[in-house]
This record gives C-alpha cells, structure tokens and sequence, in this order.
C-alpha cells in the first residue's frame, strides 16, 4: 500500500504537466512548458519578427532604395571574385575548341604570359557597368513584384507564383541592361588592341552594325533569363525558409551564401544552353561567324558540334556559378537588412 501511495503524488504531477502543456495560455508574457520548443524556432521567431517590424516602419520608397544600393554592391562584389573564371568561360563558350579543366588553366596561363595577370579581369570594367544596375535592378525588382504578387514566404505554398516573380525580375533587369552586356562580351573575346575602351566598344558596333546589334541575342537572353532567375530566386528563397528549420544554428551571412550557393548552380544549369546561344550570337561579328537568329543558331551549333555542345564549360560554371551567386545574395540581405535595421531604428 505505502508503494502505491508514495506512486500516486509523481503520477499525479506529471499528470498536471501533460496537461498544463496542452493548456491555451495567452498574454504578452506567455511561457511554453513544451519541450518541443527548439533553440532554432525561438531564433526564427525573432528573425521574422525584426524582418515584419523593418518592413512596417519603413516606406515602399526607402525599400526600393535601400534594396538598390545593396544589389548594385552585391553584384560588383560578386562579378570582381569570379571575372578571370568567366573570361575563361566566355572563350570557350564562342568557340569550337573542347572544353576541359586542363584547357581552361592553360588559357589562364596562356593569357597572363602574353597580356599579364590584370588581362584576366580585361572587360570587367564593361562587367562592372553593366552588374551594377543589373544586379540592383534585379534584386529590386524581384521584391517588387513579390509584393506585387503576393508572394512572401509562402514558396511552399506558391511555387509557380513564387517561380514567376524570380522570372519577372530577370527579364525586367535583362532589358534596362542588355546593350552593356554585349559589350563586356566583346571585350572578353578580344585582344586590347580592338577595343581599348568600352566607350569605343560602344562606337564601333554602332558604326560597323548598326544600333539593333545592341540587342544581338537579345531573344535568346530572356528565354535563357525566365529559367535561370525563376530558379535562382525559388531555390534561394525555399531554401532560406527551409534550412534554419531543419538544421542546426547557421549564422546570417553563411546561410545566405550556402542556400545562394545551391540556387546558382540550380539556376545556371537550367538556362546554360541559351547561354551558349546568346554568347554566339553577341560575338559573331568579331570572330567572322554567322549567327543570326536564336533558332539559326541552335541548329547550326548543333548540326556542327553536337547536343554537348550546348554545355560546354559548364562544370566551369559549376565552381564559378555558386561562389558568384552565393556572394551576390548573402552580401545583398547583409547590406540591405543592415540598412534597413538603420533607418527603423532613426524612425523609432
């Protein structure tokens, strides 16, 4: 009897536990007695809330530019790390020469022996002009029109919606920005001695070919441009919501450079073939090919070299895809929340 007796107050007490668990508590200063309660939940919980009270405090106007001046710098930022890779990639992409690892590094050789080690970033200048808006306008873009939309952190739940937006927002920077891009183009294929300038880049196409060669390859860009930033901003934005829930404590910055990791190379791989496309297309002028529509020029890249052909150098953009990406939307959330956290804390 006294066994049973001694058992009954510890049954009864946990008793009272389960059941306080279950409980409804409401009010500001609420307690869960739940165990289930993680580190991680309590972490996500004061993210979204800072997220919810930056965005309640400041105009649509103040995002706008705070997201502009973060994306101009993420894009700079990114393109300047990965620019010998993507001059290397741009070689072998307009020619017919087999892509290898071992090529690649003896371009990169070949190249710093005969213009010197700066040659490698020859056209970054061009890159730079053209990734700074670019980039900015991307970024903003894709905010806007997720506000547009109605799309926020329900990618879930809104995959095609969520999709669409990414979308949008490249063809919307790919547009304003388009001209610049064939020009870095021709500075990345060329030697100095052609065009030392990007200003004679810009004068040269325009009195050789006329001003429609500025938009070369321009229909090949946007079907290219819907998978790959549809891709990059859905994978980024899931994965974003996703990690933290499911795995430990990552800090801010590493997350974001992690899950953009992932979207570059999901997004890159998507769209790679049209980018060979558009490639061809900006530089057949000064490499005396003819490429003159989108589907001439799949056909003859396909008729003369094969369906690989299309993903030539991609396992390039698979290293340089990644940290580019990545780089570009971990500095873009770091810049503009920082910006942001500034401004609602001057209004409050």
């Amino acid at each position: 009897m006294s066994g049973h007796a001694a058992a009954r107050p510890a049954e009864s007490s946990q008793a009272v536990l389960e059941r306080l668990q279950v409980l409804p508590i409401s009010g500001k200063h609420a307690v869960t007695l739940s165990s289930s309660a993680a580190p991680m939940d309590k972490q996500n919980a004061a993210v979204a809330d800072k997220e919810d009270t930056q965005m309640d405090n400041i105009t649509n106007a103040q995002r706008v530019w705070t997201s502009l001046v973060a994306g101009a710098i993420a894009g700079a930022l990114a393109k300047t790390t990965i620019a010998p890779l993507d001059r290397t990639k741009i070689n072998f992409q307009i020619s017919k020469q087999p892509y290898s690892a071992r090529a690649a590094i003896d371009f990169l050789v070949k190249t710093m022996r005969t213009e010197g080690l700066f040659s490698l970033w020859r056209g970054n200048s061009a890159t730079m002009v053209r990734i700074v808006p670019y980039s900015a306008v991307q970024f903003t873009a894709h905010e806007q029109w997720k506000r547009i939309l109605g799309v926020d952190g329900s990618e879930s739940k809104k995959p095609w919606v969520s999709f669409l937006a990414g979308s949008l927002a490249g063809v919307t920077s790919q547009t304003m920005t388009y001209p610049l891009d064939m020009m870095r183009a021709r500075m990345a294929v060329t030697l100095k001695a052609e065009y030392k300038t990007l200003r004679q880049v810009f004068w040269r196409i325009y009195k050789d070919e006329g001003i429609l060669a500025y938009y070369r390859g321009f229909n090949a860009t946007i079907l290219g441009a819907i998978p790959y930033a549809g891709c990059s901003f859905f994978t980024y934005d899931m994965l974003r919501n996703l990690l933290p829930a499911h795995t430990v404590a990552i800090p801010g910055f590493s997350t974001s450079l992690i899950c953009g990791g992932i979207a570059g190379v999901v997004g890159q791989t998507s769209s790679y073939p049209l980018d060979i496309v558009r490639r061809r297309m900006q530089t057949s002028a000064v490499k005396g090919q003819h490429y003159h529509t989108t589907r001439s020029t799949i056909m003859k890249i396909y008729t003369e070299e094969g369906i690989m052909a299309f993903y030539k150098s991609l396992s390039m953009n698979w290293v340089k895809g990644p940290i580019a990406v990545g780089i570009s939307f971990a500095t873009h959330d770091t810049i503009r929340d920082t910006l942001r956290e500034i401004i609602a804390e001057d209004i409050t």
